[in-house]
């Protein structure tokens, strides 16, 4: 399926310039785009039809986009930010609540666009998903069909579009050093322009949702090289790697 084909995306902000201006440029490309002027109402809208992404504008009045982002980021849809302070902290907030990207206001429809198809691009799957959809390492699965983490006890754990894409890329390659280039190409699209210390966010939430309370350190900080996931990850009768 092309990237410009088919995909719905909802526009989330309260300027009714900013939304014409971004569905016109959206819709030029491709997309089938809804807008909305707020959190309320792009909840009628994600209850009547699926999205496939949101664009989403971080001040608003009412709900306010952080906490948007705080609600969905388990089961919504990937979230592009928007925000007009353009701050590196709102930056980093945005990512750590579960947000796949961020850019500051004014935007340029065209980067936009580029963030949009990087982001829609993730879910493609470009390997052979094993009989059972699942990788498993240390009593932990993650199901590849399903998109979800499932801890040694049984419990669930919530994972964004983008720790998905990360976790996969690590635990496919499992013992091998992944620059932060590398890392950024596989899981988030290689036109993606994500800031070093963005992936350094994202490690850091993969690792803190990959404690369990055993002290095993599954993502390795090699400095000066990159990451390394130093655990042995098994498939059906198939071991993808193992620890040194």
């Amino acid at each position: 399926m092309s990237l410009d084909t088919s995909a719905r995306i909802l526009v989330v902000d309260d300027d009714p310039g900013i939304r014409e201006v971004l569905s016109d440029y959206l819709t030029q490309h491709g997309y089938d785009v809804a807008t909305a002027a707020s959190a309320a109402e792009m909840d009628r809208s994600l209850a009547t039809a699926l999205v496939d992404l949101i664009v989403l504008d971080l001040m608003m009045p009412g709900e306010d986009g952080l906490s948007v982002v705080r609600r969905l980021s388990r089961a919504g849809p990937p979230i592009v930010m928007l925000s007009a302070m353009g701050e590196d902290t709102d930056r980093i907030v945005g990512l750590e609540l579960g947000a796949d990207d961020y850019l500051a206001k004014p935007c340029n429809p065209r980067e936009l666009l580029a963030r949009v198809r990087a982001v829609l691009r993730r879910p493609r799957e470009d390997t052979t998903v094993p009989a059972d959809h699942a990788l498993r390492f240390a009593g932990w699965t993650l199901d590849l069909m399903r998109r979800e983490l499932t801890r040694p006890d049984g419990q669930v754990v919530g994972l964004s579009a983008g720790e998905f894409a990360l976790l996969r890329t690590f635990a496919e390659r499992p013992g091998r050093i992944l620059t932060r280039d590398q890392l950024l190409e596989a899981a988030r699209g290689s036109d993606a322009d994500v800031f070093d210390r963005a992936m350094d966010v994202q490690i850091s939430r993969l690792r803190k949702k990959l404690d369990d309370g055993s002290g095993l350190e599954m993502i390795q900080t090699l400095r000066g090289e990159g990451y390394r996931f130093d655990i042995k990850v098994e498939r059906p009768a198939v071991i993808v790697g193992r620890r040194a």
